[in-house]
């Protein structure tokens, strides 16, 4: 049976890219098993539409905004991310259910933070099944599925959330990892049974507002990295900063390149010895990888993976972008001169996520039917 599967979400400045690239990661695994996906976004600025399109999927476009406005939407009680969703939520409800028009739709897949039940009420009486994903277990949620990927949510934690009947999935088995992560899985971990730190992957997401990254290469230039080794920047080509850094990266002694559209994030992952990123849903492609982390909390949403991944031994954290300059230095010093915690961070990373995570859920998503 071809299930029409439909997806309800945005990127944008304030929002980041994670929720389009984790919903591309679903849609590609339902397609591959011969489901049809489509998507509804709005054309925020630093939105990823085009892209959504050249990965071959249709998009109905919805009215953006240039920035956020400080503040929730008028009306009732809204959840604490309504001001990203630019308008009020009955606004997006209706608008999104002309975009579905007479389809048949077999699952609405919704990930935003500024939706709650109430939009999802609306949009149900006119879908099979409607799926949620969420990292922050803070509102009501009207679902048939609910996915949370963060290592050690439990289902317990949605259980104010959520009408009876609504099945949970939880934890970091669930990751949506693209397939390469776990093809490449088994000769990553094992060449970080030997290599040292000699090249560094800085990654503060695809947006990175408030330039993080420029913060990192000042705090690398303070340290004894080599020389002669490598750092390799990855920016989203729409990123605010983009040029001050390429230009800052140009004035460094060390060897650093700056890449934008990365489309081989796996193979990069790979050959890196050590990552410098956002605590953020590249998390679990590092994991799935061993790749050693330092993670900077860029949001207040981010606190929960940085806390779970320091618990299990995985990565060292640096809990705000203000501890950057005084942190840094002193952690990279530590692991240059400590090469065995990186192995051992690389060993519990490996344990957190095995890259089958969108298999899995695509296999709920076809037995639910």
């Amino acid at each position: 049976m071809k299930l029409n599967i439909w997806f309800r979400v945005d990127a944008a400045t304030w929002i980041g890219i994670g929720h389009v690239m984790r919903c591309l990661t679903l849609a590609d695994a339902m397609r591959k098993l011969g489901h049809s996906c489509q998507f509804i976004s709005r054309s925020h600025a630093g939105n990823l539409i085009a892209h959504i399109r050249s990965k071959g999927y249709a998009v109905t476009q919805l009215p953006g905004i240039d920035r956020v406005l400080s503040g929730a939407t008028a009306g009732s009680v809204q959840p604490d991310h309504s001001s990203w969703l630019g308008c009020h939520w009955s606004e997006d409800a209706a608008q999104s259910q002309a975009a579905l028009g007479d389809s048949s739709v077999d699952w609405l897949i919704i990930d935003h933070y500024a939706l709650d039940s109430r939009w999802e009420s609306e949009l149900k009486a006119v879908c099979g099944r409607v799926m949620v994903i969420d990292d922050l277990a803070d509102r009501s949620h009207d679902c048939d599925l609910l996915l949370d990927q963060t290592i050690g949510r439990r289902p317990a934690d949605y259980l104010p959330w959520l009408k009876k009947g609504s099945e949970v999935l939880c934890g970091s088995q669930y990751a949506l990892l693209r397939p390469e992560f776990a093809r490449l899985r088994s000769s990553s971990l094992l060449r970080r049974r030997t290599d040292d730190i000699r090249h560094v992957l800085i990654t503060m997401g695809g947006v990175d507002q408030h330039n993080a990254t420029g913060q990192v290469l000042n705090a690398l230039n303070c340290t004894g990295f080599p020389q002669d080794g490598r750092i390799t920047v990855v920016m989203g080509a729409t990123a605010p900063w983009l040029a001050e850094v390429r230009q800052q990266a140009g004035q460094l002694a060390m060897s650093v390149e700056v890449r934008t559209d990365v489309i081989d994030m796996a193979e990069l992952m790979a050959v890196s010895d050590l990552a410098i990123g956002a605590a953020g849903a590249t998390s679990w492609e590092r994991c799935c990888l061993g790749l050693p982390a330092i993670m900077v909390v860029l949001a207040a949403n981010q606190t929960g993976v940085a806390a779970g991944l320091k618990e299990v031994g995985a990565a060292e954290i640096i809990e705000d972008t203000l501890q950057i300059g005084a942190r840094l230095p002193r952690l990279i010093e530590t692991l240059l001169a400590s090469p065995e915690r990186c192995r051992e961070m690389s060993q519990r990373a490996a344990t957190v996520a095995d890259g089958c995570g969108a298999g899995r859920v695509a296999q709920r998503l076809e037995a639910l039917i």
